[in-house]
């Protein structure tokens, strides 16, 4: 096999399936846009998760199948989604009061950096042509128990989005609690970054170098 060949890292797919391991039964989950709601689709069989969407509803089922469509009933991403039964439907203000009172268990945001120490920057890169897309992650990463982070390791240019400060606007201060990225997953333990696991095809040395912040060994 060439070293071309040799796989490297973990897939999206991968990285989602290795958060939804990680949620227990009965947790009460937000899923943030984009890549973190691949996770709703590999939560274990027999496992119970009540995912919660900021625009009014509790018990969030799976994306709806072309064709079936209900243009009422939409995601904070603007997906069409279902309901499961026993769903509850509520206004912006009730979802918001859930999540400021410590309501949801788990959250599940991406990012554009992640500081050794858990600060959380994934709503703007401060370019001033940038659209603002604060969104609702202020509010879920202040209210919400537990962060998880998902998000590949390094930018398209190769620069690491697990930096020692960030240098981009903050969403919260030490709030993470584990990253998952395309290499390894990392926990933050007392404002230090330790190696839960590592990805097929990486060496503790290969992600030191892809990582601006300084790591440790579980």
């Amino acid at each position: 096999m060439k070293l071309a060949d040799k796989k490297i890292g973990w897939s999206v797919n991968e990285m989602a399936q290795k958060v939804a391991m990680d949620i227990y039964d009965g947790a009460y989950v937000n899923l943030g846009i984009g890549m973190p709601e691949l996770v709703a689709g590999y939560i274990p069989e027999g496992r119970e998760v009540i995912y919660h969407t900021e625009n009014g509803l509790l018990g969030m089922g799976k994306i709806a199948e072309p064709g079936m469509e209900d243009p009422e009933l939409v995601n904070a991403g603007k997906k069409y989604v279902t309901a499961i039964p026993g769903a509850a439907y509520f206004n912006h203000a009730e979802s918001f009061a859930m999540i400021r009172g410590g309501h949801i268990n788990i959250c599940v945001l991406g990012a554009y950096q992640v500081s050794e120490e858990g600060d959380l920057a994934n709503w703007s890169t401060g370019n001033p042509d940038d659209i603002p897309a604060v969104g609702g992650a202020m509010d879920l990463v202040a209210g919400v128990e537990t962060i998880f982070v998902i998000t590949k390791h390094c930018t398209k240019s190769g620069e690491s989005k697990i930096v020692k400060q960030c240098t981009y606007p903050l969403t919260g201060k030490s709030v993470v609690s584990r990253i998952y990225s395309d290499l390894a997953i990392l926990e933050v333990i007392n404002k230090r970054l330790f190696v839960k696991e590592l990805a097929p095809g990486v060496t503790f040395e290969y992600l030191q170098k892809k990582s601006d912040a300084r790591l440790y060994m579980d």
